[in-house]
């Protein structure tokens, strides 16, 4: 002891102390490592089991296949999680591996099991590497109170994860076809109406084209060369019609005497060659030419005339210009050929009318068709982008189906854990050991500041500064000596068994308590 009354702690005050508080050390520590066995052993263990996925990225490169699914996989796995964290999936879960089967947990409420089971189930996502930014892998983890199940249940949670990756792929693909395939049909169908409204279009107006420009024109001058020379050609006809007929009217007319002998033979000889004149235009011209008809009728008249003169007996005497039959040929001819340019005069003008109208309408035309074709491009080039993309897409949902793009791989399935993680008992070991030794400690040293005491001459020597002649060692009687071997043979024995528990703590701790457990049953 010093003069200000603390403690000098020294390797021979500790061992000392222990000695002589031994009993204030072992029991506390002997009753925490009792409590510290009965919670490893009592407390209720939870094993859990973890499954490694590796995001296998896509196996086609990208340069060849875009891919369709553009979500990054730690989004995709928390879609996913929340699919595979909702009622009926867990349900489902419960019912494939049998979980709450115990009798505690049987007549819980389907809420109450569905909500446990989601605690126990954690995704844990891991960052992508090497400064890329994505995710390389996560890891599943579930929590249970059976080391088989738990691993089951982990690895069945691994293959719901892997499939419905795949579904969640092949799904947006899929979507993504038929979205592209449907506005492709619509995109089909307005090009289709566009097509028939040109069509339509170049019909109704068909001849007023602007690619028919370069030929109406031509018509046109064609039409016009050909007006120009029957213009000349009825100019030359009506001059020879003029000649002929003023050929015609310089003869000196005759007299036909109808009904006497002379009568008959002047008569008959103008019907003769009347007739003749008929044979020779019927010969040219159809029953329907109007030189034909009139002939007929001047025919019919002159017999009629003469058949009436016979009936009565007298003569007629009517002046006839004699017109030679070659003549009036010509004349038939001539005027044949003058209506007939008279009517393709006609013909032509309203050609070139109509070819006038055409080249007129020409430019409106043009930029009517040339908004249609603007239209029909538009679509055309719209059309053309689906069709690419459309098919991009199928390429895509056949990788999807093939597995050849982004997927879910088990690189370390989850095994049958041979420890609990819960209750921790490396920590409770600790805490076991810090508190007992820490509880009869700490009351030791109390004791020994509380009650100082002198245990060899030093300590008198170094408070009174005087020296120490002599000292008397204690002298114990029988009986004391007695008790006090007894006593220490007792705490060897106590703490042999303290340390003994204590180690059988440890090794509870460090194997999960199912080797003592299972070395107590084998020896019961």
């Amino acid at each position: 002891m010093t003069e200000n009354n603390t403690l000098k702690i020294t390797p021979e005050f500790v061992m000392g102390l222990i000695l002589r508080r031994r009993w204030i050390i072992l029991v506390p520590l002997f009753l925490s490592v009792v409590l510290g066995i009965y919670l490893a052993l009592a407390l209720p263990k939870v094993y859990e089991a973890k499954t490694l996925i590796f995001v296998d990225p896509q196996s086609v490169p990208q340069n060849y296949v875009q891919a369709i699914v553009t979500e990054d996989a730690a989004s995709r796995i928390n879609t996913i999680s929340q699919q595979i964290l909702s009622r009926s999936n867990l349900e489902k879960i419960i019912q494939d591996f049998g979980l709450f089967k115990d009798v505690e947990q049987k007549d819980l409420f389907m809420e109450d099991k569905v909500a446990m089971l989601r605690k126990s189930i954690s995704v844990n996502v891991i960052a992508a590497g090497d400064g890329r930014r994505g995710t390389d892998a996560f890891t599943i983890s579930f929590k249970g109170k059976e080391p088989e199940t738990v691993a089951r249940v982990a690895n069945g949670l691994a293959a719901y994860f892997i499939n419905e990756n795949l579904k969640v792929r092949e799904t947006q693909a899929i979507g993504t076809s038929d979205f592209l395939d449907s506005q492709l049909e619509n995109m089909r169908v307005s090009l289709e109406q566009v097509e028939e409204k040109i069509k339509e279009y170049r019909k109704s107006n068909m001849g007023e084209l602007p690619e028919q420009l370069e030929t109406n024109l031509r018509i046109l001058d064609r039409l016009q060369e050909n007006l120009t020379n029957r213009q000349n050609a009825l100019r030359d006809a009506r001059l020879r019609l003029a000649e002929l007929e003023n050929q015609a009217s310089s003869r000196p007319q005759s007299v036909v005497v109808i009904g006497g002998e002379q009568g008959r033979t002047e008569g008959t000889a103008s019907l003769d060659d009347m007739r003749a004149e008929l044979e020779e235009l019927q010969s040219k011209y159809t029953d329907k030419h109007p030189d034909i008809i009139r002939l007929k009728k001047l025919i019919a008249e002159s017999e009629a005339k003469a058949t009436a003169a016979s009936a009565t007996g007298g003569s007629t005497i009517a002046p006839i210009n004699r017109v030679p039959a070659q003549t009036r040929a010509q004349m038939l001819d001539v005027q044949h050929e003058i209506a007939v340019a008279e009517t393709d005069i006609e013909s032509l003008k309203s050609q070139i009318h109509e070819y006038d109208k055409r080249i007129e309408a020409t430019p409106k035309r043009e930029q009517e068709l040339l908004s249609l074709r603007r239209d029909y491009q538009n679509i055309q080039t719209a059309y053309d982008s689906l069709l690419g993309r459309k098919l991009e897409a199928d390429i895509a949902v056949n990788m999807e189906r093939k597995q050849k793009g982004e997927q879910f791989r088990v690189i370390d399935p989850a095994r049958v854990p041979q420890r609990p993680s819960e209750p921790d008992l490396k920590k409770l070991f600790a805490i076991v050991a810090v508190m007992g030794l820490g509880i009869g400690g700490g009351i030791a040293f109390l004791i020994e500041f509380i009650r100082p005491s002198f245990r060899k001459p030093e300590d008198i020597e170094a408070l009174y500064e005087l020296p120490v002649i002599a000292t008397i060692p204690t002298i114990y009687k029988p009986k004391q000596i007695f008790w006090r071997t007894i006593g220490l043979a007792s705490s060897i024995i106590f703490s042999i068994i303290t340390i003994g528990l204590f180690a059988i703590f440890a090794v509870i701790c460090v194997t999960g308590g199912d080797l003592v457990v299972n070395a107590f049953k084998k020896l019961l």
